[in-house]
């Protein structure tokens, strides 16, 4: 059965994060593969843009301002009388709420109002946020109201079982487990560039580390930097690539003037990007999945990271790349310096491009329409 699907999210292409990458993915697939219509609310995010309405497929902008401390977040405004108007004429099969901010929460209470199922993900730790940005007063509260929206939905859409068991111990219910997908003909190691190589310095036999991330507080980067400052002591002709930008950019290029900072990537640059280094880092503790390290995989390319979220579901340690304790830095330094050394590492970086291809984008969305289809068919009081 063909479904009619609202997906309200807060973010979305041209916008590069994980959230948008990942929603725009499911989307368009349960829109082209399994015949979805699909009503996309989101918040507009210039004067320019314009709403894209095609055969089954229609976009409705909302008012939109961005957080004073993090610009490159937007939060949606709440929109309930769009959504009260537009959900009596054309009403959905299910909503689906990507983001837990004002529209979001809009979301839910029209819909309860007008009992239409809903369903939800959970794809980012904002209360944690709160302890990066100086704002550790609102954590409690933060915390309280995710648990809150989550729990009035049929059930919440979370990417890791560890992350399902966490978010369980902190009183979520109706938790459902839906894996990431990848590209592997996009990222893959025959983007590996020679002529990228060259322009950066690096030859066939230097050692190049790159680090793909959203330049900002919560991603832990001094950890990276710091890791490859102690590799230069013991190989002092390697280079250091990082792909991404935001608000902390300005500081880490100041402070660590040696790295090359190629900015934001997207499509074959950002798969270029990756293929053509050798070791990848990534230095996060804030991650729900982090989709930089399955693209590093896909890409040939052995990652270093921390034994949670994407990498505990998908790395094995010492088969397809390193992972090291939560937390623990000195373990990710130490563990930088021997994989950098490591005899081993065209094993490892063959043994992750072949993790990456089992995880195909068509079985997840597979996944998604048959939760979908038993939201559709729910009972509501």
């Amino acid at each position: 059965m063909a479904l009619t699907l609202a997906v309200v999210t807060e973010t979305w292409p041209p916008e590069i994060n994980g959230v948008a990458h990942t929603i725009a993915q499911l989307v368009h697939r349960l829109h082209s593969e399994f015949g979805y219509c699909v009503q996309l609310i989101r918040p507009r995010q210039s004067q320019q843009d314009q709403a894209s309405v095609r055969p089954d497929f229609s976009e409705h902008l909302v008012a939109s301002w961005r957080l004073p401390f993090y610009p490159q977040v937007r939060l949606g405004a709440p929109a309930a009388y769009l959504l009260y108007r537009l959900w009596k004429q054309q009403r959905p099969d299910v909503v689906q709420i990507v983001t837990e901010g004002p529209l979001g929460y809009a979301a839910l209470w029209i819909a309860q109002t007008l009992k239409i199922p809903v369903i939800s993900d959970f794809h980012t730790h904002f209360d944690q946020y709160s302890d990066y940005y100086r704002l550790g007063i609102f954590k409690n509260l933060a915390s309280r109201y995710l648990r809150s929206l989550h729990n009035q939905t049929l059930f919440t859409l979370v990417p890791t079982q560890s992350l399902c068991q966490y978010l369980s111990t902190k009183g979520y219910k109706n938790l459902a487990l839906l894996a990431r997908g990848i590209d592997a003909d996009l990222f893959n190691p025959n983007q590996r560039s020679n002529a990228l190589r060259q322009r950066l310095g690096v030859s066939n036999t230097d050692l190049l580390v790159v680090l793909v991330a959203r330049l900002a507080h919560e991603k832990n980067l001094d950890l990276a930097f710091q890791a490859f400052q102690r590799l230069q002591h013991t190989q002092p002709n390697a280079q250091f690539l990082v792909v991404g930008d935001g608000p902390e950019r300005s500081r880490l290029q100041k402070t660590y003037p040696f790295a090359h900072f190629a900015g934001m990537q997207t499509g074959v640059a950002l798969a270029q990007h990756y293929a053509s280094g050798d070791l990848f880092l990534y230095p996060s503790l804030s991650e729900t999945f982090g989709n930089v390290i399955t693209e590093a995989m896909a890409s040939g390319l052995p990652v270093v990271a921390f034994n949670y979220a994407a990498a505990q579901e998908h790395i094995q340690h010492e088969v397809n790349g390193w992972v090291v304790p939560f937390g623990d830095h000195a373990a990710f330094i130490e563990q930088t310096l021997q994989a950098a050394q490591a005899s081993h590492r065209a094993t490892i970086a063959t043994h992750a491009r072949a993790t990456a291809l089992t995880l195909d984008w068509y079985q997840v969305t597979e996944q998604l329409h048959q939760l979908l289809q038993q939201a559709a068919t729910t009972k509501l009081q």
